[in-house]
């Protein structure tokens, strides 16, 4: 309410000052513009323009003045309101300890997956997100439920030997993203991110369990290579592009191939953006925001107009030859002032 009053003072005083600035000129409208004693038509609005820009410019630094200061710091815990989820299934099959990943070919999937998740949770505000994980193989078991604690997703990633708590058999992944949907069932609308991340060996054609409302996005990544596979279990083992891409689709999501490249930004964007529709004022622009927008906008214009008015705000030019007047024409005198 301060910055209003402040502004709205400075736009009153402005406004007077235009209009005693407004009665000198016209004393010496001739001087200025010419014989004709007008300046070019545009120039009629620049005493509003300026007025406005120095009010916005007072309302914007009187608001930054009054607002406390923000801190951006990663650790800061958010409102439980702008809190979202990512529900990360992760493959634990034994040849996803196959080592055929990675830009050389040289490291194993699962270490390879440690390496996307580690870019992946380096580029978001952690703080701002709760992890859970569900590990499948030949089922599905829970292994940590909305953490924020990013040191504990490191260690299922890499030090944990999460297949040994399954039975030998073919993978079956779609029981993780079902335990996944079972788990997200509870919560709020549009706040979740179902993340998989395996190499797609073995994944059933049928039996998709459906998502509940709760998932707004969907990432799937593939690890391994694409092209030579290695043999485990009396099969050729290696990345399945066509059934990952398949999965992503009747998932409604994407699919990157994380073999080579990290997630780019922009999709990292796109999965992580929220579909609630009671978020909090903050995802919009905030009285923050709109005041360094009113004086970035304000000084812009304070600083150009005197350019404009000095290069475009007459076409009379003091020290140029008039042209020839006819014979018997009456002179052009400058009226007499007081």
């Amino acid at each position: 309410m301060v910055a209003e009053v402040a502004a709205g003072a400075l736009l009153a005083l402005a406004l007077i000052a235009e209009l005693i600035h407004a009665r000198r000129v016209r004393r010496a409208a001739v001087l200025a513009f010419g014989p004709a004693g007008r300046p070019a038509p545009w120039t009629r609005i620049t005493p509003v323009i300026r007025a406005a820009s120095a009010g916005a410019f007072v309302w914007g630094l009187t608001t930054l003045l009054l607002l406390p200061p923000k801190v951006h710091d990663r650790t800061e815990q958010s409102p439980k309101t702008e809190a979202r989820d990512i529900i990360l299934v992760l493959d634990v099959s034994p040849s996803m300890r196959l080592q055929d990943a990675g830009p050389g070919g040289s490291v194993s999937r699962s270490a390879r997956s440690a390496e996307l998740m580690k870019s992946f949770y380096s580029r978001i505000q952690s703080s701002q997100f709760r992890t859970s994980v569900v590990a499948c193989y030949t089922g599905a078991r829970p292994v940590v439920e909305r953490t924020t604690d990013p040191e504990v997703v490191r260690n299922i990633l890499t030090d944990l030997p999460m297949h040994f708590a399954f039975r030998a058999g073919p993978t079956d992944l779609l029981s993780g993203i079902e335990e996944a949907a079972r788990m997200a069932t509870p919560w709020r609308a549009g706040t979740a991110t179902l993340v998989v991340v395996s190499d797609g060996d073995t994944i059933a054609a049928t039996g998709m369990p459906p998502l509940p409302p709760a998932v707004s996005r969907v990432l799937v990544i593939g690890v391994g290579d694409t092209a030579n596979g290695k043999f485990i279990d009396g099969h050729n083992s290696r990345q399945d592009v066509s059934s990952l891409r398949q999965l992503a689709t009747r998932l409604g999501g994407e699919y990157h191939d994380g073999n080579v490249q990290h997630v780019s930004t922009d999709l990292l964007q796109q999965s992580m953006r929220s579909d609630d529709k009671g978020r909090s004022e903050t995802d919009g622009p905030t009285r923050r925001e709109a005041a360094l927008a009113a004086v970035a906008t304000g000084a812009l214009v304070l600083a150009l107009l005197p350019v404009l008015l000095h290069t475009a705000g007459t076409s009379w030019r003091p020290g140029t030859r008039l042209p020839q007047q006819p014979a018997g024409a009456r002179p052009i005198r400058a009226p007499a002032t007081r």
